[in-house]
């Protein structure tokens, strides 16, 4: 085994062995100067922005080897001695790599491209560990959730019990009736509120059992309706059902939440004395659903994240009380029937909330 072949495997052993939870360039710098006996290394990282040498370099090298970068620049320069190499996995250039010392070309493009594996091994690892994070990150939220929403239900109950209570008693006075009145209407928010934690939790963790069933359309809108109760104040809610023997077959509880969701948003952000438009229609293989309202403009930015939970748009927050859970809980229920939600708004045409659902749907784990 020649000294090149020896150096190359063991450079390639060392890398397989390397720390992947540590940035691995300057380490990797390091190694081809001490396997490969060579002067000095420069390697660039553009996904990290981040220059690492190793050796003697009379100069800064880093201007030579983020040019090498940008200019793509793999040559050989017997007269500087610098071996350069752009780093790549598969086309896509990630970095350079540039050695000067007594080296063939041959095994600088070789030490270039463990090099690159190497910063590929890196980022795949953070990647996962980031997911992961995320995931266990999102377990815990969800769990805090369902632990305060039923930590809530015990008190909401005897609260609201109370005030009903001292209602029915009658003899109170007109001052004494209203706060008991107050009482009742504000626990029941909560309750709301706390039902909405408990299904936002119990939807992201997959524990909500999906009852899918054929439904006429009508009667998912009737109910969803009705469900806003005093939440509409008055506001007039005109229907478009183009087919009213339209079905859909989907988890009935889960339709008609999101619709009254939609609904909901729409009552507190519409502009006073406008009508609110409830429409669905088949399109395809889709049942598609839509709550117009005017109201203020919805910015592009936002239209993504407004399905977020606990985002609330700047431009609109100031308008109504909310948590920024409703509509979080809408988009889930869309993907869970394999569906999906968007929103468009313009100053002119209003704003329009879709839900598009597979007319014959099933259970996904989206």
């Amino acid at each position: 085994m020649d000294r090149w072949t020896r150096d190359l495997h063991e450079f390639t052993y060392r890398t397989l062995q390397m720390n992947l939870y540590q940035e691995p360039g300057q380490h990797l710098a390091e190694l081809v100067v001490e396997i490969f006996d060579l002067e000095a290394v420069v390697i660039y990282d553009a996904d990290l922005g981040e220059v690492y040498q190793a050796g003697n370099w009379r100069d800064d090298p880093q201007e030579i080897v983020q040019n090498a970068y940008h200019f793509e620049s793999s040559d050989d320069d017997p007269d500087t001695g610098y071996h350069r190499r752009v780093l790549r996995m598969g086309s896509v250039p990630i970095g350079s790599l540039i050695v000067r010392g007594e080296a063939t070309p041959l095994v600088v493009t070789f030490i270039g491209s463990l090099v690159a594996v190497t910063f590929d091994r890196y980022r795949a690892l953070a990647n996962e560990n980031r997911i992961e994070a995320e995931r266990r990150a999102e377990q815990m939220r969800t769990a805090v959730l369902d632990g305060l929403a039923h930590a809530y239900k015990t008190p909401l109950t005897a609260i609201r019990a109370a005030s009903t209570g001292l209602i029915e008693m009658g003899r109170l006075s007109p001052a004494q009736a209203e706060l008991a009145s107050l009482i009742s209407e504000q626990a029941n928010q909560l309750g709301e509120l706390t039902t909405r934690l408990l299904t936002t939790a119990r939807l992201e963790s997959g524990e909500v059992a999906v009852d899918m069933a054929p439904v006429l359309v009508g009667l998912l809108v009737d109910e969803a309706i009705a469900g806003l109760g005093e939440r509409g104040g008055g506001t007039q809610i005109s229907i478009d059902l183009p087919d009213e023997a339209l079905e859909l077959c989907c988890d009935r509880r889960l339709i008609v939440m999101l619709l009254t969701q939609y609904l909901d948003n729409a009552c507190k952000y519409s502009n006073d004395g406008t009508d609110i438009l409830l429409r669905a229609v088949r399109t395809g293989s889709e049942v598609v659903f839509s709550v117009h309202s005017f109201g203020p403009v919805i910015p592009m930015a936002d239209r993504e994240r407004i399905f977020d939970r606990f985002y609330r748009a700047p431009t609109s927050s100031h308008r109504a009380a909310g948590t920024g859970i409703g509509l979080s809980v809408a988009k889930r229920a869309a993907l869970i029937h394999g569906g999906s939600v968007w929103v468009a708004s313009d100053e002119t045409e209003g704003t329009t909330f879709y839900a598009a659902i597979p007319a014959n749907s099933t259970e996904t784990d989206s």
